[in-house]
């Protein structure tokens, strides 16, 4: 009898205790995030673009429209934008993301993995490690290039503290995102027809550049909800910069909202991409 094909080997199950095999994934996850950090360095034309691009449009905007955006309650414009593009920064690298999960999850690497004594969680937790050090990258420059152009927070370091701490959480949740999408698509051609038709309209259609009430009631309702314009009302009153005003629930309880939004974000896509990443395995 002959075969026409040879079966992929089963994942590699970790021997020890539950201790030592959760010790042993979260080493191995440490050399996934390291292996994806160098690949990083050695090709470096993406994380750059995912750098330079936020600081780009924030001083295109600041300078084009800066003259003319009518900041609510006066203000530095800046002020008032800044905590829009940190946002924005955040959920643009999801495409980055998902590309890079693509490339992992083709057949030669997955088969290579999968060949290898190493826990199966390792490549979905790895990329998102890597994906949050360089997302804390990103944010420490926007900062410095926000702070060059006049761009200060105004309450205390602590304030400040906590909403780095928050568009943080965003992005881990932002990238779970990334994973599952990259899992489906498997080409990092396709992430980008993914990606981007969700990723514009949700940043357009929030708080970052305009108030709620200067919308359709339609798209006001939905800036109002959108994750995003948590996060950006949330740093914007832990900065203490200009906010959009207005004395809707959703503006009230603003860290509340994108606390919740992140959580909500990551207990639904984590398990998704588990169970997207057990299938692929088989």
């Amino acid at each position: 009898m002959t075969t026409t094909g040879t079966a992929a080997p089963p994942p590699a199950r970790l021997p020890g205790t539950p201790a030592q095999r959760l010790g042993r994934a979260a080493a191995d996850c440490l050399t996934i995030t390291r292996r994806n950090l160098i690949r990083a360095v050695r090709d470096p034309a993406e994380p750059l673009i995912g750098v330079i691009m936020p600081i780009v449009v924030m001083l295109l905007f600041g300078s084009v429209f800066g003259s003319v955006l009518v900041v609510p309650g006066g203000g530095n414009v800046y002020e008032f934008l800044m905590p829009g593009f940190f946002a924005m920064a955040m959920l643009n690298g999801v495409a980055a993301t998902a590309t890079g999960m693509a490339i992992d999850s083709g057949r030669e690497v997955m088969g290579r993995f999968r060949s290898m004594p190493m826990a199966p969680s390792a490549l979905l937790t790895g990329r998102a490690a890597a994906d949050l050090l360089r997302a804390v990258v990103e944010l420490a420059l926007l900062v410095l290039v926000g702070l060059l152009v006049g761009w200060r927070w105004n309450g205390g370091i602590g304030g400040a503290l906590l909403a780095l701490a928050l568009l943080l959480l965003f992005r881990l949740a932002l990238t779970w995102v990334g994973v599952y999408l990259g899992l489906v698509a498997r080409d990092p051609e396709v992430t980008g027809v993914l990606v981007w038709p969700v990723v514009f309209p949700i940043t357009v259609i929030s708080t970052t550049y305009l108030p709620p009430a200067l919308m359709s009631d339609a798209l006001g309702a939905i800036a109002e909800w959108n994750p995003v314009s948590a996060v950006v009302n949330a740093t914007r009153e832990l900065f203490a910069n200009p906010g959009v005003g207005g004395d809707s629930w959703t503006v009230e309880h603003a860290a509340l909202m994108a606390v919740a939004w992140s959580l909500l974000i990551l207990a639904v896509f984590v398990p998704l991409s588990i169970r997207r990443y057990q299938r692929l395995s088989r």
